[in-house]
């Protein structure tokens, strides 16, 4: 078959013979030798060819055909079905909810990891099971797991890992993970890390707008303890640390309610963007003056908070997604600490 001739198995390689038939592959396609449709030599054809056990050559196509490169078709064989998006660098992208600002981490990723990459993006809702899923199904068909591992509990609590993720994780090849926006220890090896630390970073930012804090009477956080993306405990720590310290007269909300009492003097920190709009409605509609009779800070900042003035709390995830792109081409590895800001505007 012609297509032998482009197949390339280096006995001296410390290169996997499976990796081998896989990179010989993709490299014929981007050069232009193998086209789509064309049809390839059986996994028998290819092991009897260069001596190699079937396992081996199953091995390399089952991993062609979870990056839909190849298909088979029963009773014909295996034929090129992708002759784009062929690149040297694969990333799964496994983000735990599709938010705005988790998509401000991914769309920096993109712009900063290149041309020469092809990343996929799967959310798996903070579920275990589905998350799992996704890990299993392409355990052997991407370069880089970039992970943000936020979990949640029967009672719908956050947990950053669970005994079942760690299992997997500790399994996978350090080198390949990339652990990203929570870093709870449990994962074993040298990994790739990039953070935010949950607990002193809500502390820190606090303490940066503390003489504009001070000027109201009762501080309040909107944290829902239960829900289908919860957040982590450790902001609520961060929070009560900060209080206690500076002596600031403060309370936990679940929510902000529809018909919650205002008084002059309040100050709330909302986490969840439903909270934020029912807050500012309802101050709106008691004819308070935002940040002067009632402050508001919001946990994560976003376009349309820039837009409308509200003061944040917030990691950088432009940042983020930069930094997890450079390190990925650099080949960097240990721990990155991204910046925690608090951004002062007209809301307090």
């Amino acid at each position: 078959m012609k297509m032998m001739k482009f197949i390339r198995i280096d006995e001296n390689s410390r290169v996997p013979k499976y990796q081998q038939i896989v990179n010989s592959i993709i490299h014929n396609i981007s050069e232009g030798n193998l086209t789509i449709d064309q049809k390839i030599p059986s996994i028998n054809m290819l092991s009897e060819e260069f001596y190699l056990s079937r396992d081996t050559v199953e091995k390399a196509y089952n991993i062609l055909k979870e990056r839909n490169i190849i298909s088979s078709i029963r009773g014909k064989g295996y034929y090129i079905t992708r002759t784009k998006l062929i690149s040297k660098v694969n990333i799964l992208f496994l983000v735990n909810k599709l938010s705005s600002y988790k998509m401000r981490t991914y769309n920096s990723f993109i712009d900063s990891i290149g041309a020469n990459s092809h990343t996929d993006l799967h959310i798996y809702h903070c579920d275990e099971s589905l998350f799992l899923n996704l890990l299993e199904k392409h355990k052997s068909a991407y370069d880089y797991y970039v992970i943000m591992p936020h979990f949640k509990t029967d009672d719908l609590r956050h947990i950053s890992f669970t005994d079942n993720v760690l299992k997997v994780l500790n399994k996978m090849p350090k080198e390949k993970l990339i652990i990203l926006d929570n870093n709870k220890p449990g994962v074993e090896g040298k990994i790739v890390e990039i953070y935010q630390d949950f607990e002193n970073d809500i502390y820190s930012a606090l303490k940066k707008g503390l003489l504009k804090i001070k000027k109201y009477k009762k501080l309040f956080l909107a944290y829902p303890q239960k829900a289908i993306y919860p957040y982590p405990r450790r902001i609520l720590h961060g929070f009560r640390k900060f209080c206690v310290e500076h002596s600031i007269d403060f309370e936990i909300l679940e929510h902000i309610y529809d018909d919650i009492i205002l008084k002059k003097g309040d100050l709330f920190i909302t986490i969840e963007e439903s909270d934020l709009v029912n807050l500012v409605k309802q101050i709106r509609e008691d004819e308070f003056v935002l940040g002067e009779d009632i402050g508001v800070i919001s946990y994560n900042d976003t376009p349309l908070k820039e837009l409308l003035g509200i003061t944040v709390i917030s990691t950088n995830f432009k940042m983020m997604g930069e930094i997890t792109a450079r390190m990925i081409l650099h080949k960097e590895k240990g721990k990155v600490k991204v910046d925690f800001e608090f951004i002062d505007r007209n809301s307090l």
